[in-house]
């Protein structure tokens, strides 16, 4: 009696089920293509027209003789090239936080009052726009010398809160 419910269940399971035709093959994959707003370098420290542009950049607290001998040459680099080559750059200051970030690390901030829109304001990159030669090893001590990522902040007028005094005669 066991092997005929055996048998029979067999044949109730291949009989309720009539045979399905092959799969039809899959479509190669299309690679995905960026859309237009997706920047090419996530790495670029592009800000848009009309926007005040803010960098922060977390240094290692052991590496920041490194991290501002860049800046230093940066600086150098403006001071040297024609005015016209160096328009991009009105008005940039950089800051150094009184204060550590969470970490321990030395926070860095740049200030952009006006970038040019599709301009990367990576200093790496302006030196190299800049400057005739940048020595790779300072490149290199640069690099090393982050603590991770900067963080890029495109800031626009929300509010003016204080009140411009009026002269008095």
């Amino acid at each position: 009696m066991t092997s005929r419910a055996a048998w029979l269940l067999v044949l109730v399971q291949s009989a309720g089920s009539p045979p399905q035709p092959p799969a039809p093959p899959a479509a190669p994959a299309v690679p995905a293509q960026p859309s237009p707003t997706t920047p090419a370098d996530p790495a670029r420290l592009e800000f848009a027209a009309g926007t005040t542009g803010l960098v922060l950049v977390a240094v290692k607290p052991d590496r920041t003789a490194d991290y501002e001998a860049v800046i230093a040459a940066m600086k150098a680099a403006i001071e040297a090239a024609p005015v016209t080559a160096r328009a991009f750059v009105d008005g940039w200051r950089v800051f150094r936080a009184k204060e550590p970030d969470a970490k321990g690390n030395v926070v860095y901030v740049h200030w952009l009052p006006e970038p040019q829109a599709g301009t990367d304001y990576r200093p790496s990159l302006v030196l190299e726009r800049l400057a005739a030669a940048i020595p790779e090893a300072q490149l290199v001590k640069y690099r090393d010398a982050l603590a991770g990522p900067p963080a890029r902040l495109s800031l626009e007028v929300f509010a003016t809160l204080g009140v411009t005094p009026v002269p008095h005669w």
